[in-house]
């Protein structure tokens, strides 16, 4: 009968016109519903009505931000924790923990001191605690790539913690909007936070319960003093009941495997994630190290049409080594190496290389990926090339590109917010196979970090000299049922940013 129910009120959505949103409409791969589900489906509050909220996470992993990769859970940690600095959608920092910092003349050293923040056991935040977990984000496979510069965290002796790097930072703090938790809570499943709410554990389940003696003043997006927690077990459990219940946002990646698209009425926004695919090709390429070729290869690829066939528009073409919506990225110098396949094909006629064999390697643990490789590998064939898909997982696809087994490979990475590209160009870099390193693409890599105007030159040079060749930035999409929680401005790892109210300038001393 329950079944019956649901079936019912999907085709009564469906009839009415149900659709969502924004720039993107669901198109839907079948309903597979749970007769375990009771409850009714959300609708906007009246004014008169509190806000009721309940939100999805997974009661099998980890709720620790150094150990959680996973971006249900991570979707509540804006909530749970705060950092030393935010950033908005737009890579504009302001500090959140950090009441003042210091930058030595050098600005390869930084000291940082806090506010009295307290966690949500009472305890005062620290400059222990700031360190630990610091320590530990290093030994993160999440946060590694911020630390790649930084040689030593130390505390002082007044009561903050510096950090030593082993190149000049123009804005360290862009990359350190880290969560911090208790020191000696660093390696447990669910540390306390400063977070405005507390995890809350009872008979009738689990909860965020909003702290009374939040220390900070700022202004969330929405005002509730009790989130409802529903334990998932999968993403299609999360989508039925969303669309047919009581959950009321769910933050979901239409660049998984694991997505399942909506069919109801709701708010859509998409929250960028850092996640940059590109292409890289092998020195040892017959075809590729020829430099008039490898040099075009950025002409060959049609992004936009790789964003709306397999991403549902949630991800942003990029023709530069940087996201799209960060300031380092230039639109003028990005629209000089966009999509221009009778620039390629010429120069692939030109350098006699036209029915030539190329050896595309795609790592076929994903499955989604692998069609956007196949799909690549289609526009090189319209080019006039051969291609030969070498489809690999697990550790035969890391040997396969530690080895240069191809001749052009799709790669993925997590760029820190800064776009900090060294560990492409660097000597034994974790990103430099296929002979990309380039000493001096690495120094203006560095020389980027130093002075944000630097970026335009670096681009450049990685562009005309064909070092990589970018593709796209991916983005989480972000569902909530209309009304209740319309004030959201999703930032990278900050579904639930609130801004604060002061600035760089004001903490900088």
């Amino acid at each position: 009968m329950k079944r019956l129910t649901a079936l019912l009120l999907c085709l009564c959505l469906l009839l009415c016109g149900c659709k969502g949103t924004g720039e993107y409409t669901p198109t839907g791969n079948g309903l597979d519903y749970d007769d375990d589900y009771t409850g009714a489906h959300n609708a906007p509050p009246t004014q008169d009505s509190p806000q009721q909220l309940t939100f999805a996470y997974y009661p099998a992993r980890s709720l620790n931000p150094y150990l959680c990769t996973d971006y249900t859970n991570r979707t509540l940690f804006s909530l749970l924790y705060q950092s030393l600095f935010i950033t908005d959608r737009d890579y504009v920092t302001s500090p959140l923990l950090c009441k003042s910092y210091t930058v030595s003349e050098d600005a390869k050293s930084y000291t940082f001191y806090f506010e009295n923040a307290t966690f949500s056991d009472g305890s005062v935040l620290s400059a222990t605690d700031v360190l630990a977990s610091l320590q530990a984000a290093r030994e993160s496979d999440y946060y590694k790539g911020r630390f790649l510069h930084i040689t030593e965290i130390v505390p002082t002796a007044d009561g903050g913690v510096t950090i030593h790097l082993d190149t000049p930072y123009e804005n360290l703090p862009l990359i350190l909007d880290i969560p911090i938790v208790k020191a000696d809570q660093v390696a447990i499943d669910r540390p306390l936070g400063t977070g405005p709410y507390v995890l809350y554990s009872a008979a009738g389940g689990e909860s965020l319960q909003r702290r009374s003696d939040w220390w900070s003043k700022a202004k969330l997006p929405f005002q509730t003093d009790t989130i409802s927690l529903f334990s998932a077990e999968s993403t299609t459990q999360i989508r039925d009941r969303f669309e047919f219940f009581d959950l009321s946002l769910v933050c979901a990646d239409p660049g998984s495997d694991r997505y399942v698209d909506y069919r109801c009425d709701y708010e859509l926004w998409d929250c960028e994630n850092g996640i940059f695919l590109y292409l890289a090709t092998s020195r040892d390429s017959e075809i590729f190290k020829n430099d008039a070729v490898r040099i075009v290869l950025t002409y060959a690829v049609d992004r936009d049409s790789l964003t709306t066939e397999f991403y549902r528009g949630f991800a942003r073409s990029a023709s530069l080594p940087a996201s799209p919506l960060s300031p380092y990225y230039n639109k003028n110098l990005a629209d000089k190496y966009s999509y221009d396949a009778l620039r390629f094909l010429q120069a692939v006629k030109d350098a006699g290389l036209e029915g030539s064999k190329v050896v595309f390697l795609a790592n076929s643990d994903d499955s989604l990926r692998l069609r956007v490789a196949r799909r690549i590998g289609k526009m090189l064939e319209e080019c006039g090339l051969e291609v030969e898909m070498k489809e690999l997982s697990g550790t035969r696809y890391t040997d396969a590109i530690k080895t240069r087994q191809y001749d052009i490979y799709l790669g993925q990475t997590r760029l820190s917010p800064n776009m900090d590209l060294s560990a492409f160009f660097a000597t034994y870099g974790e990103l430099s196979w296929g002979g990309v390193n380039d000493l001096g693409a690495y120094a203006l890599s560095l020389q980027a970090l130093e002075n944000h105007g630097n970026y335009f030159t670096l681009h450049k040079q990685v562009m005309d000299q064909g070092l990589l060749c970018p593709v796209l930035f991916r983005s989480y999409a972000v569902y909530a049922s209309r009304g209740l929680v319309s004030a959201l401005t999703p930032a990278r790892d900050s579904v639930f940013y609130y801004p604060s109210d002061r600035t760089l300038e004001d903490a900088k001393s």
